[in-house]
Parts: structure tokens; sequence; C-alpha cells
């Protein structure tokens, strides 16, 4: 029992933090203290400046890739469980599944950084920085399931299915990319402290204003109009059932959970994570049903609080 409690018990307490500091943002938009063009300004900053310095410096500091031969899976993973998972979802609405295309990637594709960071930053803080370098290894994959199938599927109804290459080379891709490359290179250790430590400065900036952001934009969404119930139902199952009990059962039969615990705990940690606060963001930008997106991401959300340290319980007690 003990196994249990005390990592469900140390999630709620940071899934409660996290969702806290969301709320207040959430009531600084609902009050108008900060409009759209504001929290859209904090977003850029966030994605364009202080998030690419995290992981680049990250990924400096702890991508040893000689140490870990099999780095390459976790981008491989980062793409290949939400595309499975969204062909999952299609299965639970058979046979109308055209019609309904839109909803899955609320099912599969998770909040892989602004949420899991700030728990990872809560309750590994010793290991946070390694904690972090395996998320950026996952996001790397991820961006590209996210502004692939991803962008097509959650703007479906109004036909947005055109993908631009462009587009998925975003500033963390590129700067999780150059640093990559520098530490392959073996000239990493030549960067000057000069360069180094402003960028480490900014980064630490990347969690709170990521959780900020991350409650504004759901503090902007609209439960006039809630979803069927029985949508709720299908995707919450897959999320926050199917995906998560996935993720336990690959990593038991890799025996990871052995080898690596902290990877272990990163995965299923991002398997139960609520899904992408981004996919609202690309239905105002490229079409879709807004009110349908905005309403169901709030309410798995509010399911995260359970699930998530639920979860954590549940594997602490397996692993």
């Amino acid at each position: 029992m003990k196994e249990f409690l005390a990592p469900t018990l140390a999630m709620t307490d940071a899934i409660a933090k996290i969702f806290l500091v969301a709320a207040i943002a959430g009531y600084v938009v609902r009050k108008k203290i900060l409009d759209d063009t504001h929290i859209k300004a904090l977003s850029d900053a966030t994605v364009k400046i202080f998030l690419p310095a995290f992981s680049f410096s990250v990924v400096i500091e702890q991508f040893h890739p000689y140490q870990m031969p099999d780095w390459w899976v976790l981008p491989l993973l980062g793409f290949a469980f939400p595309v499975v998972f969204m062909a999952v979802t299609a299965l639970f609405y058979l046979p109308k599944v055209r019609e309904n295309m839109n909803k899955f990637p609320i099912a599969a594709l998770q909040n892989v950084g602004y949420l899991v960071l700030p728990v990872g930053q809560i309750l590994y803080r010793s290991q946070f920085e390694k904690f972090a370098m395996y998320v950026f290894l996952l996001i790397l994959g991820f961006n590209v399931a996210l502004w692939t199938v991803g962008k097509m599927l959650i703007s479906y109804q109004v036909g947005k299915t055109e993908i631009r290459l462009a587009e998925m080379i975003t500033p963390p891709f590129v700067a999780n990319i150059l640093a990559m490359v520098l530490v392959f290179l073996n000239v990493q250790k030549f960067l000057p402290g000069l360069v180094m430590e402003p960028i480490s400065i900014l980064g630490q900036a990347a969690v709170p204003l990521g959780m900020f952001v991350l409650g504004a934009t759901l503090g902007s969404v609209s439960l006039r109009n809630l979803p069927k119930f029985s949508d709720i139902v299908k995707l919450s199952f897959v999320k926050y059932v199917l995906l998560p009990a996935s993720a336990v059962v690959l990593i038991i039969w890799t025996k990871l959970n052995i080898e690596n615990q902290l990877l272990a705990d990163v995965l299923v940690i991002e398997a139960t994570a609520a899904p992408a606060a981004n996919l609202i963001v690309r239905v105002k930008k490229y079409g879709g049903s807004e009110h349908l997106v905005a309403s169901l991401m709030f309410i798995m959300y509010l399911e995260a609080l359970v699930m998530m340290p639920l979860w954590l319980g549940i594997w602490k007690s397996l692993g």
C-alpha cells in the first residue's frame, strides 16, 4: 500500500501546484487583465526563446549518446505512440470514422512538455536535467506526429489537410538538433561559459512560463457547449486507460524499469499526461470545431488531476 500511496500523493501535490498556477493564469485571462494578444506574445516568447534555450542547455549538458546507444528509440516512441493511438481511437468510432476524425488527436496527443516538465521539476528535483533531456528526445518525434497526422485530423472538418514541412521545424526542434550535432561532433566542451551561462539562465524561465501559458490557454476556453457524454467516455478510455496501460506493459516487457528507472517513470508520466494544449491553438489557426476541442480538453484536464497520480501510484506498485 505504501508503494502506491507515496507516489500517488506526491504526484497529487505536484499536479495541484501546477494547476494552481494554471488557474491563476486562467483567472487573469477571464478577468481581461491580459488579453489574447498578451498571451500570444508570452506563448511566442516561450516557444521561440525560453524553451529552445532550455532544450539546448539540457541536451548539451546531459546528452551522452555513447553512454546511451539506444537514444534514437525515444524520438521513435514520441512519434509512434500518438499515431498508433489515433488509429486505436478510430476503432471506437466505427463505422462513422470520417465524421469524428477531429477528436482522435485529443485522445492520443499528450502535453509532452508544458505539463510534464513542471511535474519532473517537482518530483525529480535532483535528476531534473536528465528527466528534461529524455522529454526533449521524445519531443523530437512527437512534433512530427503533431504537425502531420495530428494537424490534419484536428482541422479535418474544414478540409485543412495540407502538410507543410516548414511547420515541423520549430525553434525547440532546431535547438535540440543543433545541440545534438555539437555533442556528436564532441565540440560542446569548447563552448565558453560566457555563451552557455546566459542560455541556461534564459532556459530556467521556460517551465514557469510554460505553466502560465498552459493555464491562460485553458482559461480562454468556453464551456457553453459541452461535448457528448459518449465522446468523453471513448476519448477518456483511450487516453487514461489504454495508452498508459500499453506504456506500462511495454516498459515491463523490455525490462526498462530495471535498467533505467528514471526513463521508465518519464514514459509512464508522458503516457498519462493530459492532451496537448497546443491543439486548441492549431484549431484556432487552421480551422476546425473550436468549441468541441476546447470543451473536451477542459474536461480531460480535470480528469488528469485524478488519473496522473493514480497511474504513477499503480506504476510504482508494479515497478
